[in-house]
């Protein structure tokens, strides 16, 4: 009798939603990053308190959960951590390009003398050109490269490197109990609220900015707090990692997310730009801290995890409703779904290129105007440089002068 063959396993299936969250994100952060771009005004962080940034980074500790995890579990804390060390050495070195380029590129814009604005000075780079010569410690250049002094628009990828560097010291605790991990990281976020921690005389936990500023009451901070930050970073990991369930899909439970995603409207942008809500401008200034974006405010929190709900169940197991279905609909959506995949999953290369794009294309806008369609059609170029980018990021990461066996 002939033995019946071993049925082969069923291929897997990838989970497509964290690249095209991600993707998403990079393009809402290409508009926000575009100074005088009407498209800003209609953003997702209009209509509530947080906004791409949320996306980018909760979408990272995901991804780091995948890329590092099985790292931590396969060879240990220590290769582990030097894996880690590598990553936050590559991101060291595109923050310091990124930031050298797009200043060479403000320099040139502004010395062309078209549009007589200064575009490096709009940087907020007035130190680095004119006002070195009269510090006790002009060495604005080592500042930067030891990442005390971080300008304006450069302080994701600072903040960034600082929340990769907590993640062994995560993975240790969660090795112990999960409720480590969920205590510091809360513990952290609570000393990263300014307000909060002045109120009780506590130090506040942030880096300075601008360290020559002297008294540490009034000197500039890092914008985007790490210490405060790390708890969306870290929510995605434990997602990803499993150490937090994935929430049910649940009647109530999208009721309640949608309640709170719809609340906040008119105490949004919106609410006070469009409809005119005197008493939300009010409310605003008064709980400012709970919508801060420096240290990543509670209610920010709480209006990202109810977006990012929604969005996991309208997306479907594995991102199942998002991929293309049979049909004239599924193949006109089928290369707008790989455009935002490819992208979401170059998203390092995708940012850096979006920031020198940003400026350039504002730049653009100030020499041929901002009716609308011209706003339509440089945004729209600006995005085809983030998709070439991402399929050329993506084309050198396969080796393709390498002899295939």
């Amino acid at each position: 009798m002939t033995p019946t063959p071993a049925s082969s396993p069923a291929p897997r299936v990838r989970d497509i939603r964290l690249d095209f969250f991600r993707g998403m994100a990079m393009f809402i952060i290409l508009f926000a990053h575009t100074p005088g771009n009407y498209f800003t005004n209609w953003i997702p962080a209009r209509w509530g308190f947080s906004d791409a940034t949320e996306m980018f980074v909760f979408c990272s500790g995901m991804a780091s959960a995948i890329a590092f995890g099985a790292t931590f579990d396969r060879a240990g804390i220590l290769l582990g951590s030097a894996r880690v060390l590598f990553r936050i050495w590559q991101i060291y070195w595109a923050h310091v390009g990124l930031f050298f380029a797009t200043t060479a590129l403000m320099v040139f814009y502004t010395d062309l003398g078209i549009t007589g604005r200064n575009y490096w000075g709009n940087l907020n780079l007035w130190m680095l050109f004119v006002e070195s010569d009269n510090w006790e410690n002009p060495n604005i250049l080592f500042s930067f490269m030891t990442l005390q002094w971080v300008p304006n628009l450069f302080d994701i990828l600072p903040m960034y490197m600082v929340v990769l560097a907590m993640m062994p010291v995560y993975y240790a605790l969660s090795k112990v109990h999960f409720g480590l991990v969920a205590a510091l990281s809360v513990t952290l976020w609570f000393f990263a609220q300014r307000d909060f921690v002045e109120f009780f005389d506590l130090p506040y936990f942030n880096f300075t900015a601008e360290p020559w500023l002297g008294d540490d009451n009034w000197q500039r901070r890092w914008f985007l707090n790490p210490f405060g930050w790390q708890l969306a970073f870290f929510t995605g990991f434990a997602f990803m990692r499993g150490w937090l369930p994935k929430p049910p899909v649940a009647l109530w439970l999208i009721a309640l997310t949608t309640l709170i995603v719809l609340g906040n409207i008119p105490l949004s942008n919106i609410g006070v730009r469009e409809f005119e809500f005197a008493w939300a401008r009010d409310w605003r200034s008064e709980y400012a801290q709970l919508i801060s974006k420096s240290d990543f405010g509670l209610l920010r929190y709480v209006q990202f995890l109810s977006l990012a709900y929604l969005a996991w169940v309208i997306a479907g197991d594995k991102g199942n409703r998002l991929r293309a279905g049979a049909g004239w609909l599924g193949r006109i959506w089928a290369p707008f779904l790989a455009i935002f995949l490819k992208v979401g999953q170059q998203s390092l290369a995708v940012f850096v290129v979006s920031i020198v794009v940003g400026r350039s294309n504002a730049f653009l806008m100030d020499i041929i105007g901002r009716d609308t369609w011209t706003v339509v059609g440089v945004n729209l170029f600006g995005m085809m440089l983030l998709v070439l980018t991402a399929y050329g990021a993506g084309w050198f990461k396969q080796t393709p002068w390498k002899v295939k066996a």
